[in-house]
């Protein structure tokens, strides 16, 4: 079944024309003094305040984070305003998803909890409390972005138990200098015409696309997914049916793209972070699929004159999936199913992804804010509005490239000779048949 969610507030399509964002972030926090309730969060106001008792939250973020800080400011108000105290728990990606499963299974005292989107409500899907109804009592969707909640409904199995936080959304990302000295003037929306921009940017003298181990599976998923649909994807990945025709097609256009000299010379060996920080970020490539976070993650290196672009992965010639579909999502907060506080904890949901701390957290992070009352997003990312605008149909990671985790090594691995131009598509095709054997 196609995972088609209609982004209700995302209504502008994606432009054509080359969309740019500006340079020179601002990572000055907003001012923490003002309560929720006076910047126009209904929800803040209008959730229940709890019992006084102390919360306990395990996040997913570090202490010294942008994210992190930014979520300790929110909490610090949350205890000033209503005298609820919150133990929180600053994790880190490894200590969530390690911990806090045992942790659940064991009854420890936990009310809520952060982290992917996927992970929350797919892995950790039975420990989770629907939230229908806390989120009707307090109007919460009057400023929450449609397109994600209704996208936490979808991974939830038709109900919301998870608010959606931090956005993100998997592109193309690029360099407008770049794009600007090759005579593009428009993006890419079809394979033939990023072909074209490919080889304006080759003769101007730079490397059109690069990519590294980390990210290289999300390029096969991507052209698949484009092909066949997501779920097709995945039933080729998940099944080893690497006889179907799109497995050779995904190849092809990939080896067509590495016998003209379009990846880097060094894709092949590229180890994350190699192909953002010293290609990209220094100037010497154009294009990167990539997430919503590349250009905080290279802003040092980039410097602040560098100029980004950002368009959806393109169309292929009889393909089943257009530019309104891509891996997008958040990270998401939840409340345990067991917990005794569940009003207090949405309470300080709102406080966090509503009105000032919403803001705070995007300026500080240099993310996609998630309450749509708070329009402004930070410069550094603006490019990116028109492509988050225009999402319809939601991908997992990868575009269910990674749907097997027992062949995403062998895909890995040979993608990144595919590109790399080391073996040809037949070879590629012929390497996942024998490891399946």
């Amino acid at each position: 079944m196609k995972k088609k969610i209609m982004a209700l507030v995302m209504a502008s399509a994606m432009a054509v024309s080359l969309t740019a964002c500006g340079n020179g972030a601002s990572d000055t926090p907003a001012d923490t003094t003002a309560a929720p309730a006076e910047d126009g969060s209904k929800a803040a106001e209008a959730a229940p305040a709890g019992d006084g008792s102390e919360l306990v939250y395990w996040s997913m973020w570090e202490a010294t984070e942008p994210q992190g800080q930014a979520i300790q400011a929110a909490v610090d108000k949350f205890t000033a305003d209503t005298g609820i105290s919150v133990n929180l728990q600053f994790k880190g990606r490894t200590g969530i998803r390690e911990g806090l499963q045992p942790a659940l299974d064991a009854g420890t005292n936990i009310d809520m909890f952060d982290e992917d989107i996927d992970r929350v409500n797919t892995t950790w899907g039975q420990y989770l409390m629907d939230l229908e109804d806390l989120v009707k009592g307090a109007d919460y969707e009057a400023t929450a972005n449609a397109g994600l909640m209704a996208a936490c409904r979808e991974v939830g199995g038709g109900t919301l138990k998870s608010i959606p936080y931090q956005p993100n959304v998997f592109a193309f990302f690029y360099n407008q200098a770049i794009f600007d000295e090759a005579g593009i003037t428009a993006v890419p929306t079809t394979w033939e015409e990023l072909d074209a921009a490919c080889a304006k940017i080759k003769e101007a003298g730079y490397t059109p696309i690069t990519c590294d181990d980390a990210y290289i599976t999300c390029m096969f998923g991507y052209h698949m997914s484009r092909l066949v649909g997501e779920p097709k994807t995945e039933e080729i990945v998940k099944g080893g049916q690497w006889d179907d025709p799109s497995v050779l097609a995904t190849a092809q256009a990939y080896a067509d793209f590495a016998s003209k000299g379009y990846f880097s010379e060094t894709i092949a060996s590229n180890v994350w972070p190699a192909g953002q920080n010293q290609e990209l970020a220094m100037g010497t490539a154009g294009m990167y699929l990539n997430g919503s976070w590349l250009p905080n993650e290279v802003k040092d290196m980039a410097g602040d004159d560098f100029v980004w672009g950002c368009f959806s992965y393109p169309e292929v010639e009889g393909g089943t999936d257009g530019t309104d579909a891509a891996n997008y999502g958040a990270q998401v907060l939840a409340i345990n199913k067991d917990s005794k506080n569940a009003d207090a904890a949405f309470k300080l949901i709102c406080y966090i992804t509503q009105g000032e701390f919403d803001k705070m957290l995007s300026e500080m992070s240099v993310g996609i804010p998630a309450d749509s009352n708070n329009s402004e997003w930070p410069q550094l990312i603006a490019c990116v509005k028109p492509v988050m605008d225009s999402m319809n149909t939601r991908y997992p990671w990868a575009a269910g490239a990674e749907a097997n985790a027992d062949l995403t090594p062998i895909i890995k691995e040979n993608f990144l000779k595919l590109c790399g131009g080391s073996i040809d598509a037949q070879g590629f095709v012929d390497a996942l048949k024998k490891a399946g054997n």
